[in-house]
């Protein structure tokens, strides 16, 4: 393609709207514009972008056996009734709902499982027909509450999404550990450094899931890992060995008074003591499906902090108990909501485990008794220093059971966050390492979440109607494209990995009026494509400094010019990656940039 015939416009600023540099990139370098917030139009080289990316997608999801397949975008609310998360992606705002003339409610594909699984129950009707996986690339909605990030993180964007359907676990696990496989070579393939780690499965439920990390500096999610490559996860999932206590200087129980000590901070500097020694303890409001709320108690040692992702999950467990079905929402409550739930004021910054329950109101869809749960952490403490239930006051030499009769040790669940430093479960002598990653991809074992909703059943070997087992795999093809440039970059521009650059090589003609100039390019231009070297011609009357500029802001991997060596029988060979620049022969430019694209092309 000439650049001359080419809609190629490109920006010497940084648009205001866009906040990291892949973004700032992609929109100087003319790949995408925004038409409205989180909604981008990919512009033609984007396109050549996404598209090699989808392809790469294609052949190694074909690899594994997988169908491709087309699924609806608008789908019937009734579907999403039946799984049950109509009223929770309508609550949490994520999804895009509307009714149609009939007054009938449909929704905006976020993900496909509902129509999926009622697809797989009406076809699927023995054990003989299973496994058997489809998917699809296709553009999602998600009404994202702040869009940002350009692609990262819009309101539209396209994605592979895969669904397998089987006759038994262990069918499943063989599934989801060949899309393990395929989406480390589609990764591997893309020419992107990357870490799979162990994923809460969130929203879309089951039991193990994973994600595939894009490393990059500022990507938006934490992954805690070991060197030795057996561990890795988001922080979210992430186990550790925390550091041991410091044995406590308390050995008799007391209560003292502790005027301003709010956090943990000030009060080991009051008492002279360590984190390690203290328990605090944090109150939330949890809201069940049925409108109940239940105010919720968790203790921690006092240098370790709450995962509210593990402790959503605990509560998500424990909502059976309490007659519902899932959580919709967990907050720390603020000052107006303590007064709504307390006949008493509640000593914030002074609570102690034993807070007790008849500080609380009884009303209506309020549950007037804590759910209390404590950290490994503050369980396996001893002689501890802990709020007092009294403003300014603290306890200390506190003991669990019955060695401190009034406080009962509450029920022990994981609910902290790991951290770097902290040592490894597998291997106490490996610490966590910790690194930055966008997420490019999740695999889950869905189980019989859906299929046991939806009655999607099959018939096995015995005659008998049993549910369907399910995975779900997803990969997000316009993420990986920005992620890609995310993670390598420079002052000048993008660095394009060779396999999903939107072209392989550009030649840069400085001075189109100079017909050497342009009869080399122009036979460089037809022999490198002949070739199968996708190939740019810039013969556009810019300045070469123009030229030259743009072509490391749009990141294509190789740059020829035509410039005074062309006396000599020679072009400039430039390689953006490295910045490494050659003069060489006009004969060998074609070999030798076709090994190079050949050899990156085959990993």
């Amino acid at each position: 393609m000439r650049l001359s015939q080419m809609l190629f416009v490109t920006l010497r600023e940084d648009p205001a709207e866009a906040t990291i540099i892949s973004h700032k990139l992609l929109l100087r370098g003319g790949y995408i514009r925004q038409i409205g917030s989180g909604i981008y139009a990919y512009l033609p080289l984007m396109w050549r972008v996404l598209k090699k990316v989808s392809q790469i997608v294609r052949e190694e999801m074909d690899a594994t056996g997988a169908l491709e397949c087309l699924l609806p975008q608008l789908q019937p609310a009734e579907l999403w009734q039946e799984s049950g998360r109509w009223d929770v992606y309508k609550a949490e705002g994520i999804a895009f709902t509307l009714r149609d003339r009939q007054d009938r409610e449909a929704i905006l594909g976020p993900t496909h499982e509902e129509v999926i699984t009622a697809i797989a129950r009406e076809l699927i009707r023995s054990y003989r027909q299973l496994p058997v996986n489809l998917y699809q690339i296709q553009t999602k909605f998600r009404d994202e509450i702040r869009p940002r990030f350009g692609l990262l993180r819009g309101r539209e964007f396209i994605m592979k999404d895969a669904y397998s359907f089987h006759s038994s676990p262990e069918s499943l696990k063989e599934t989801y550990d060949a899309m393990d496989r395929a989406y480390r070579n589609i990764l591997s393939r893309c020419g992107l450094a990357f870490r799979p780690v162990q994923a809460d499965s969130g929203a879309i439920g089951g039991s193990a899931s994973q994600e595939f990390m894009i490393l990059a500096e500022t990507g938006e999610d934490e992954i805690l890992y070991t060197e030795d490559g057996q561990y890795a996860a988001n922080v979210e999932k992430a186990v550790s060995l925390p550091p041991d206590a410091v044995p406590s200087p308390f050995e008799t129980f007391e209560t003292l008074e502790t005027p301003g000590t709010t956090t943990i901070a000030t009060l080991c500097d009051a008492l002279k003591c360590d984190p390690t020694q203290t328990v605090k303890n944090v109150l939330y409001g949890c809201v069940f499906d049925t409108g109940l709320v239940v105010p919720v108690l968790v203790s921690i040692r006092g240098d370790r902090d709450v995962n509210d992702v593990k402790l959503f999950n605990e509560l998500s467990r424990r909502a059976v108990h309490y007659g519902a079905t899932k959580v919709l929402a967990l907050e720390v409550p603020d000052e107006t909501k303590l007064k709504q739930w307390a006949a008493e004021s509640i000593p914030v910054g002074y609570l102690g485990p034993d807070l007790a329950d008849s500080c609380l109101k009884k009303q209506a869809n309020f549950e007037a008794k804590f759910l209390r749960l404590a950290d490994p952490t503050a369980a396996e403490l001893t002689n501890f220093v802990t709020g007092a239930n009294r403003p300014n006051y603290h306890s200390v030499g506190v003991n669990w059971g019955a060695k401190s009769p009034t406080i009962s040790c509450p029920d022990v669940v994981d609910l902290q966050s790991a951290m770097a430093g902290d040592r490894a479960i597998h291997d106490a002598t490996q610490t966590l390492e910790t690194a930055r990653g966008i997420e490019a991809g999740h695999i889950f074992q869905l189980g019989l979440k859906y299929s046991q909703a939806m009655q999607a059943n099959f018939t096995d070997e015995a005659g008998q109607d049993q549910p369907l087992w399910m995975g779900c795999y997803g990969v997000g093809v316009s993420r990986i494209a920005q992620a890609a440039v995310e993670q390598a970059h420079d002052k000048n521009g993008i660095i394009w990995p060779i396999a999903i650059a939107p072209y392989h090589a550009i030649i840069t003609v400085p001075n189109i009026k100079a017909d050497d100039q342009m009869a080399i390019a122009t036979d460089l231009y037809n022999a490198l494509n002949a070739a199968g070297i996708e190939t740019l011609l810039d013969d556009r009357p810019e300045r070469a400094g123009v030229k030259f500029k743009d072509a490391d802001l749009i990141g294509i991997p190789f740059r020829i010019v035509t410039g005074r060596a062309i006396a000599d029988g020679k072009v400039e060979v430039v390689t953006r990656a490295t910045g490494e620049t050659q003069e060489m022969a006009i004969a060998d430019v074609v070999p030798w940039i076709q090994g190079q694209v050949n050899q990156a092309l085959q990993g």
